[in-house]
């Protein structure tokens, strides 16, 4: 989530604005290289800034990686010998550039970029010309410019002549069950390197995301995961995690033979042939997290992600991650060059008078305000670990603050949660509406007489508004719309509704 900050707005003033944004996910991310069976770990870099998505080149003697050392936010492909050292840049642009795959002749590289489409494209860059060419962009291999359409996980054939990559090309849009995250569906396909041939490879049973596709050593087979899409979702989620299962595939790419070389419980990611008949792949969640195989080499428990193995096999890369809290007002990579971007905890805004309001989600969850540079920060309202204080917005003389308190997410439906207001002092604190139904994301009226908010109950949906002088409530809408807000001269509301398809548009 992002939003802009009044003071040092651009309007010919020659300061910069400021752009405060959230990031979900991890706060740091380092590469490591060890044995592989486990021993003689280090990092992989003296200087690592936020490195993942490690890849060996076929010689072994090269290692591409996605790096956001020019900015947090901003990722490009680098490469660096095995030692840490010759680190070089390989992209540079504004787009996502990640999950680089080194040819094995190694004059190219492929690898996913949002440049130009602003949609997740395989492009490849010759190491030479420096020249670049979007592989999947082309008609014929585009989907239905309505649907998701996003192509992942380039591998390279080992002769050089086919590239394997998973897509969600013309399937639907969908959300996860009972709540509005997307869950993808994705196949393997294969294509020659000059963008011809393109084919369907994976042919899984319904309702199964196949992804991150490696070849066997003899170019015969390709290998990936198996997940169910609806599972897709607790695979990100460290407190589902534990709860998914996925297989590990292969197939023979000429005859479409299918072989499924784990089973049980665990989500099994990240395969890759380590030998012609050893699979390695790795075990995320749960007590056994690490890297495994189909072969019955010795398990090697951990915390890592994205392992790849080396040509021999004798050595595996992968990345650690931390979630640390990120400091207020840490810098962002600026990709608009009149603001300054950084970081903020959620849900910021503003009052007239230049004092910043948030959820500190980064702690548990409670309302603190703080001087836009993040000092004198005071917590107004201690969430105590009785909910979450969500959402919080100024009243227009800045002496109140409403947001609301309770369980949300995709239970939102079935527990409760509630409209509350407190001084900018921490006194006053007052419930407004009560729990039932489910009440949410306040936005105050700009004469500061009312409020309006959503409700989301089993059967009782849409935005209200609160009179806060005689507590009445007006219903508004009754639709499934979410996260009003009132124009600052109070003609207007702006919000998000549910569509029948599951997404969200903005009315």
């Amino acid at each position: 989530m992002a939003q802009g900050a009044g003071p040092g707005s651009p309007g010919g003033t020659g300061t910069k604005g400021v752009m405060l944004m959230n990031r979900i996910g991890p706060s740091a991310s380092e590469l490591y290289i060890a044995n592989s069976d486990g021993s003689g770990e280090r990092k992989l870099l003296a200087e690592s800034v936020f490195d993942y998505h490690a890849s060996y080149s076929a010689d072994g003697k090269w290692i591409a990686f996605t790096s956001e050392r020019a900015g947090r936010g901003q990722a490009d492909i680098y490469r660096a010998r095995p030692d840490g050292t010759a680190v070089e840049r390989l992209t540079d642009n504004e787009a996502v550039d990640d999950q680089a795959a080194l040819s094995p002749d190694g004059r190219s590289v492929a690898f996913v970029s949002t440049r130009d489409t602003y949609k997740a494209n395989i492009w490849i860059l010759d190491l030479d010309t420096r020249q670049l060419r979007n592989l999947t962009g082309r008609s014929g291999i585009q989907g239905d410019p309505d649907k998701p359409g996003g192509f992942f996980r380039p591998s390279w054939s080992p002769d050089g002549q086919w590239l394997a990559f998973s897509s969600d090309r013309n399937t639907e849009w969908r959300a996860r069950k009972g709540a509005w995250e997307h869950i993808q569906e994705l196949s393997i396909y294969v294509m020659r390197a000059d963008g011809t041939g393109l084919r369907r490879v994976s042919h899984s049973p319904p309702d199964i995301s196949a992804g991150s596709p490696k070849w066997s050593p003899d170019g015969t087979r390709v290998v990936f995961y198996e997940l169910p899409v609806e599972q897709t979702w607790h695979a990100h989620r460290p407190e589902l995690v534990a709860s998914a299962t996925s297989q590990i595939v292969s197939v023979d790419v000429s005859t479409g033979e299918r072989v499924e070389h784990t089973s049980g419980p665990g989500l099994k990611l990240s395969p890759q042939f380590v030998t012609a008949k050893e699979i390695g792949y790795l075990a995320k969640g749960g007590p056994n997290q690490g890297l495994a195989s189909t072969g019955g080499s010795a398990a090697v428990k951990g915390n890592m992600r994205s392992p790849v193995w080396s040509p021999d096999g004798r050595k595996v890369i992968y990345q650690k991650v931390d979630f640390a809290p990120r400091p207020q007002n840490m810098p962002l990579y600026s990709w608009d060059r009149s603001y300054e971007y950084r970081y903020t905890d959620v849900f910021p805004q503003l009052s007239r008078d230049g004092k910043l309001v948030v959820t500190e989600k980064d702690a548990d969850s409670s309302i603190v305000i703080m001087d836009p540079d993040g000092s004198n920060k005071e917590r107004v309202f201690h969430a105590a670990g009785k909910g979450l204080a969500f959402a919080p917005s100024w009243s227009p003389d800045g002496q109140w603050i409403a947001f609301g308190f309770g369980n949300f997410f995709g239970d939102r439906h079935k527990t409760r949660a509630k409209i509350m207001m407190v001084r900018r002092d921490g006194t006053g604190a007052q419930d407004l509406t009560g729990d039932t139904p489910h009440s949410g994301f306040p936005s105050f009226s700009a004469d500061g007489k009312s409020i309006v908010y959503r409700v989301w109950g089993e059967n009782d949906y849409g935005l209200r508004i609160l009179n806060l002088e005689n507590r009445s409530t007006t219903v508004l809408t009754t639709e499934p719309d979410n996260l009003p807000g009132w124009s600052p001269d109070g003609s207007r509301i702006v919000f998000t509704r549910r569509q029948a398809d599951g997404n969200y548009d903005v009315f």
